[in-house]
């Protein structure tokens, strides 16, 4: 952004299900507006076959989209993650994704690198069967999925949806020495926002501004059978602890394995994670609105 530079910026790869849903885009665009962030690549992700059997093609086309209309194209690498989940957990897809991140976790560089992973963990664990040593290498895994635990939040009898499009990989991940941010259902669903709020502090920002708030918009009049006026921008949370780690309470807690139904097994002795409880809506909306709107000012003034 105009106006501020960082001299040590922590590198990252933003891992996106684009399309899934309406709030990846407001995640993807704060990643990209955010100074402190050596943005490495954006890896377009699947998302399973329940809605569209073009998940990740829709997935691509959306990163390209946003790129786009923040006249960003061109300056940030895409690659496709794997066209669908694991397979097992011995054979690797070895996908383009994966190989950047194994790219970029290998590189011998002072600045750690994170990988926000917004949809399933796919291209991580594709990744760490492609170059095991990964998981000894300074990377965090800042990841949006997973059901809560000790009984919090909605016990609805079946997976999150971002575990449930790879127990395999989750498992993978989970299992391994990496470095885990989890971020699980109940507490992502805090990140409500409003229309109101969108039509004020983000719509009248340039294409960028009118795209997001629009395809929001849309995506629920499609998608819920009554009237609603907000959107839980669940993905947010990725870059509001990529850019401030406390942007929340957490835990460290053994990892847990994942059952088919998405429930917790604890009866393998994985390594302490961290899982977050709360999270810090208010610094993650306000510093997109602020970013958003000092870009559409500059990109106005050029």
């Amino acid at each position: 952004m105009a106006g501020r530079t960082f001299s040590h910026r922590r590198r990252v790869i933003v891992n996106t299900d684009a399309k899934n849903e309406a709030d990846d885009q407001f995640a993807i665009v704060h990643a990209l507006l955010s100074p402190s962030f050596d943005i490495r690549g954006l890896i377009a992700a699947h998302f399973g076959n329940r809605r569209t059997r073009s998940s990740l093609e829709e997935s691509r086309a959306e990163i390209e989209l946003l790129l786009r209309l923040t006249k960003l194209d061109g300056t940030v690498r895409v690659e496709d993650g794997a066209p669908y989940a694991l397979p097992d957990v011995g054979t690797p897809v070895r996908s383009p994704g994966a190989e950047l991140i194994v790219e970029e976790a290998m590189r011998d560089v002072p600045e750690p690198l994170y990988v926000a992973f917004l949809g399933p963990l796919t291209d991580m664990a594709d990744a760490l069967l492609i170059e095991p040593r990964i998981a000894e290498r300074d990377v965090t895994v800042v990841w949006i999925g997973g059901g809560g635990y000790d009984g919090r939040g909605p016990q609805t009898g079946r997976p999150e949806f971002n575990l449930s499009n790879d127990i395999v990989a989750a498992n993978l991940v989970f299992s391994s020495e990496l470095r885990v941010f989890q971020i699980p259902a109940p507490t992502y669903r805090l990140t409500a926002v409003g229309y109101a709020e969108l039509d004020q502090k983000v719509a009248p920002y340039g294409e960028i501004g009118e795209y997001l708030v629009r395809q929001l918009v849309e995506w629920n009049e499609q998608q819920h059978g009554g009237s609603i006026e907000f959107r839980v921008l669940g993905d947010s949370p990725a870059v509001g602890v990529m850019l401030h780690p406390d942007c929340g309470t957490w835990t460290e807690r053994p990892a847990p394995n994942f059952r088919h139904d998405g429930t917790h097994d604890f009866s393998h002795p994985n390594r302490p994670i961290r899982v977050y409880d709360t999270i810090d809506a208010r610094f993650i909306h306000e510093d997109f609105f602020a970013k958003l709107r000092a870009f559409a000012g500059t990109a106005a003034r050029a």
